[in-house]
C-alpha cells in the first residue's frame, strides 16, 4: 500500500535558526531608503538595527525555546503572535461602528465549502504575503487580521473575531483534526492579549506532535510547521470544525482529503455526508471512487497488508479481503462476511465506529487477500531531535544514527572513519549532498538536517 499522504514541508522553510528569522524579519521591516535621503545613514542605520534584531533574537532564542518548544531549540521568539485581537465587522470594514463583540444574534450563516477550498483560499493569502492589520481590509473585503483570516478562509458573510468564531463551528478532539479545522485560543479575560486561531493543514508526521499551520500574524500570512496546538498557551487551544463542510461530489477524486495516517475520513465523518452509495458499486468490475473510498477506509482501520499498491477505484481482490477481514472482526461470519460493504459495513467504516482488523495469525504472516504477499509495515521515522544536535562540536547519539542512515542511503564517500557521536564536517557534507538530491538548492541545502531533511532521511 502506498504510505499515508502528508502535506510537503516547504523546503525553503528547512532553516528558522535565529539568524535566518531575524533576516527574514528584517527583510520585512526594512525598505529602500525614500528618495531625497541620505543613502549611506539609511543603509548604515538599517545594517546597525538588523544586526541588533539578530543578536538580540540569538541571545533569546534559548529561553524561549525551553520554555515553549523544548525539542526544538533555537526557535526564535518572532514565532509566536504578539498581535492584538480585531472585533466583528462587515466585510470591507465596519459600517458606522463595529458589532458588538460576544453577543449572539441568532443563529449564524454557515455557507457552504470543501476542505480543499478552506486551503486554497489560505493559500492564497500566503502566496500573497498579505500584511498583518487589524485596521486594514484585504481586497476580497477580509480584515487582515488572524480572525478575519479564518473568516476568509471559511468563507463567512462577515469578519468574525475569536470571541465568535466558535459559533461557526464544532468542536472536536485532537484526533479527528483534519485540513481546514481551527484551532483557537480566546482570551476571555483580556481579549487582546493571547487570543489567536489559526487553521490546520496537515500533521507533519506520525507522531502528530507537529502540524502545518495557516495563520496571519505579524509581519504577513504565514504557512510553517508548528508544535501542537501552538507555540505558547498550548493547554488553551480548542480545535473546531465548520458547521458547512460538505463532501465533494460522486466521482470527484477529492471525495479522500489527505491527512495524515487516521485522518482519511470523508467530510463530516458521519453517514450523512456520505451515505451508502448501494452493493452495486462494489465487486468485479467495479471501477470508481467509491471503491477508492472504501479501500482507504479500510487502510486505516488496519487492512494495509491486503493492498500491494493503492487502494485505487478498480475493484480488486485485496478489497474483497480487506472488506472480509473487517466484516469478521465485528464477529459476522456467513453471508455477513462475503467480502461485499453492506450498509452496516459502510457505516461501521465512514463513522469510525466498530472494531478494527486484528494483526493476521502467526501461520498466515505470508499471505494476504486471496492468497496476495501480506506487505511489510513502513518503518517508522524516529522523532526529530532538534537543530542544536547538529551543530560544530556538538556530541550526541543522534548524529551517529545520522550519519548511519547516510551511510546506508549511499553518501559514505565523506566519512574517512566512523560515523561517529561528534558532529563533523564529514556529517555536513553528506547531508548537502543527500539535501542536493531532493533537488533543493541554496538555504535549503546547507547541509543542517531540518525536520524535513530528517523525515525523507528515514523514510
Amino acid at each position: 500500500m502506498e504510505a499515508p499522504v502528508f502535506e510537503e514541508f516547504d523546503p525553503e522553510s528547512d532553516c528558522d535558526c535565529p539568524g535566518c528569522a531575524a533576516r527574514r524579519r528584517a527583510s520585512h521591516l526594512f525598505s529602500p531608503a525614500p528618495s531625497g535621503g541620505h543613502p549611506s545613514a539609511h543603509r548604515a542605520l538599517v545594517v546597525a538595527t538588523a544586526t541588533a534584531a539578530a543578536l538580540g533574537a540569538a541571545q533569546a532564542a534559548p529561553a524561549v525555546a525551553a520554555q515553549q518548544a523544548p525539542d526544538r531549540p533555537g526557535v526564535p521568539a518572532g514565532d509566536e503572535p504578539t498581535t492584538p485581537q480585531g472585533r466583528k465587522a462587515p466585510l470591507h470594514g465596519p459600517a458606522g461602528q463595529p458589532a458588538r463583540p460576544g453577543v449572539p444574534t441568532g443563529p449564524v450563516a454557515t455557507p457552504p465549502t470543501t476542505r480543499a477550498d478552506i486551503i486554497r483560499r489560505a493559500k492564497l493569502w500566503v502566496s500573497a504575503q498579505v500584511p498583518y492589520s487589524m485596521s486594514a481590509f484585504w481586497h476580497d473585503g477580509y480584515r487582515q487580521d488572524c480572525s478575519g483570516f479564518v473568516s476568509m478562509a471559511w468563507h463567512l458573510p462577515g469578519n468574525e473575531w475569536t470571541g465568535s468564531l466558535d459559533r461557526f463551528g464544532t468542536r472536536i478532539a485532537k484526533e479527528e483534526l483534519q485540513p481546514g479545522d481551527i484551532l483557537l485560543f480566546h482570551n476571555k479575560a483580556d481579549p487582546e492579549k493571547g487570543s489567536h486561531v489559526v487553521v490546520f493543514g496537515g500533521w507533519t508526521d506520525y507522531t502528530h506532535s507537529y502540524y502545518f499551520v495557516y495563520e496571519q500574524t505579524r509581519p504577513i500570512t504565514r504557512r510553517q510547521a508548528t508544535p501542537y496546538a501552538y507555540w505558547s498557551h498550548s493547554d488553551r487551544y480548542v480545535p473546531y470544525r465548520y458547521k458547512g463542510l460538505t463532501s465533494p461530489a460522486p466521482g470527484d477524486a477529492g471525495v479522500i482529503v489527505a491527512g495524515a495516517a487516521g485522518a482519511n475520513r470523508p467530510v463530516g465523518g458521519s453517514v450523512s455526508a456520505t451515505s451508502f452509495p448501494g452493493r452495486a458499486v462494489f465487486g468485479p468490475g467495479a471501477n470508481n471512487s467509491y471503491v477508492t473510498l472504501l479501500g482507504r477506509l479500510l487502510v486505516e482501520r488496519g487492512a494495509g497488508r491486503f493492498y500491494r499498491s493503492g487502494p485505487g477505484p478498480r475493484w480488486s481482490a485485496a478489497d474483497g479481503g480487506a472488506t472480509r477481514a473487517f466484516q469478521r472482526a465485528q464477529g459476522w461470519s456467513g453471508a455477513d462476511a462475503d467480502g461485499r460493504p453492506g450498509p452496516r459495513t459502510w457505516s461501521l467504516l465512514i463513522t469510525g465506529t466498530g472494531r478494527n482488523i486484528g494483526a493476521p495469525p502467526a501461520t498466515d504472516a505470508g499471505s494476504g487477500a486471496a492468497g496476495a504477499p501480506a506487505v511489510p509495515p513502513a518503518p517508522r521515522v524516529p522523532p526529530y531531535p532538534g537543530r542544536a544536535v547538529f551543530r560544530p562540536g556538538a556530541r550526541s547519539a543522534h548524529v551517529t544514527q545520522l550519519g548511519r542512515q547516510l551511510v546506508k542511503k549511499g553518501f559514505a564517500r565523506f566519512y574517512a572513519t566512523g560515523p561517529g557521536p561528534r558532529w563533523g564536517e564529514a556529517d555536513r557534507r553528506g547531508v548537502e549532498a543527500f539535501q542536493r538530491a531532493q533537488g533543493w538548492r541554496g538555504g535549503a541545502a546547507d547541509g543542517y538536517p531540518g525536520p524535513e531533511t530528517w523525515r525523507r532521511l528515514f523514510s
